[in-house]
């Protein structure tokens, strides 16, 4: 079979074992909505300093938390098929290594693209106001942070042995990395120094991409540092996981 074949049948199996978790699914899409619907209306009459709405630095700035909350714990999953001899089973199966990590990743890129679909509907119908094209650009951000993420993850899952170790790495990563993003605030109400501190998280620059994507200014430096940053992080984090899921003993 080829990587691609090899690629759907593991994408299609993860798919399949989301959908019947109803319960997950349900909630994994409400929790983001809630947010959204009960602290947005707390910013509306607040200047953020972005140039736009505070719609349109707040709805950005959940995409990028939802995407990095939920790509972050991922690995639990693989944890879990892992303690249940699922993953062992698969490992001695003809399918790719490289196949079992890209699989599961495309399906948390599908879910989470389906969640921010779902987060930027329930932003316009509370006032966000954003072009078409920029909504686009800003959920293809998204989607590749996502991959970025949930590669990474699950590289984080073959290191670890039990779900409270992995949730304390996990936990202890994320929480700086939200501080620092300026998810819920833009940076630009930060003091100097935490400003300068937050250059050094590449989630800060994707951020700034959507919502300037969000303000429909295509052609300025921000969105295409962005951009770049993005799909480099990306790119490492697929060559980590990749690697992680090689070395594993079959």
């Amino acid at each position: 079979m080829t990587l691609l074949t090899d690629t759907g049948i593991v994408f299609g199996r993860a798919l399949r074992a989301t959908l019947r978790s109803r319960t997950n699914v349900v909630f994994a899409m409400l929790q983001p909505l809630l947010f959204l619907a009960l602290f947005g209306p707390l910013l509306t009459e607040l200047d953020l300093g972005t140039g736009g709405t505070s719609w349109q630095a707040l709805v950005p700035g959940v995409l990028v938390q939802l995407t990095l909350l939920g790509g972050s714990f991922v690995g639990l999953g693989l944890l879990m098929d892992r303690n249940l001899g699922v993953y062992d089973r698969l490992r001695v199966t003809p399918v790719s290594p490289l196949a079992l990590l890209l699989g599961r990743t495309l399906r948390d890129v599908v879910q989470l693209l389906t969640q921010a679909v779902a987060l930027v509907l329930l932003g316009l119908a509370l006032g966000l106001r954003a072009p078409f094209a920029g909504v686009l650009i800003g959920l293809f951000l998204v989607g590749v942070l996502a991959a970025a993420l949930s590669a990474l993850s699950y590289g984080l899952a073959t290191r670890t042995r039990t779900a409270p170790e992995f949730a304390a790495v996990a936990n202890t990563a994320a929480i700086p990395l939200m501080l620092l993003s300026g998810l819920l605030l833009p940076m630009t109400l930060a003091p100097a120094w935490l400003d300068g501190a937050s250059r050094v998280v590449p989630i800060r620059y994707t951020v700034d991409a959507v919502r300037e994507a969000f303000l429909g200014h295509y052609a300025n430096g921000t969105l295409a540092a962005g951009a770049a940053v993005t799909v480099a992080l990306a790119g490492l984090c697929l060559f980590a996981g990749a690697r992680a899921f090689r070395r594993q003993p079959a």
